[in-house]
């Protein structure tokens, strides 16, 4: 069976702001007629997983306004420098949101973030040889961002702060889960830091 092809008609920019746009597209409908349908474009991002010689995964928490509060997540941050490697704003989120350095970086899993209005994706990095950036250098963090907590939690401590509600970050949730079971596997199933991008990332 033929999958049916959806056509945009036409799009109409509702609002422009520095990260996102939204627009109202007409679409073709599987049966039949056409239906309109929001869409946010946004700036796609990075997370990271930094994972240490003894099994910790480094977690902060910072402050989220839509919904009110402070959440557990993975170091992570917008693609907001135009043409730059992937690889490349990980380890400067990394740098900036928890102080650390990594020797080796493998990909991890590629995530939707909310595909039902959003085109979104979310590259997760596992990042391992892990080094502390030195004082004199590491990023001044402002905004949401200055009272930033970290904390080294075990990987497995990690999984179940997830399955106990505790972390409820989509990407940290894809991240950690992805990344105890990529560590299950040997590491078989990691990916090199150069793949290619989500088809329609």
């Amino acid at each position: 069976m033929t999958a049916f092809v959806h056509e945009t008609k036409s799009r109409t920019e509702k609002y422009a702001g520095p990260v996102f746009t939204v627009f109202t597209d007409e679409i073709t409908m599987s049966g039949g007629g056409t239906a309109h349908r929001d869409v946010v474009v946004n700036k796609n991002a990075v997370g990271v997983v930094a994972l240490d010689e003894v099994g910790r995964v480094v977690l902060i928490k910072q402050y989220r306004h839509p919904v009110g509060a402070r959440l557990w997540e993975l170091p992570a941050g917008l693609c907001d420098v135009r043409g730059e490697d992937l690889v490349v704003t990980a380890r400067r989120e990394l740098a900036e949101e928890a102080d650390l350095a990594a020797a080796r970086f493998d990909l991890l899993v590629d995530l939707h973030t909310s595909p039902g209005f959003s085109a979104e994706t979310i590259r997760i990095f596992i990042a391992r040889d892990l080094t502390p950036v030195p004082q004199d250098e590491r990023h001044q963090r402002q905004e949401e961002e200055a009272d930033i907590e970290i904390v080294w939690v075990d990987l497995d401590e990690a999984v179940a702060m997830v399955l106990r509600g505790e972390i409820t970050n989509a990407a940290a949730v894809g991240g950690l889960l992805s990344a105890a079971r990529a560590r299950d596997d040997g590491w078989a199933t990691l990916r090199p830091a150069d793949t290619p991008p989500l088809a329609g990332g």
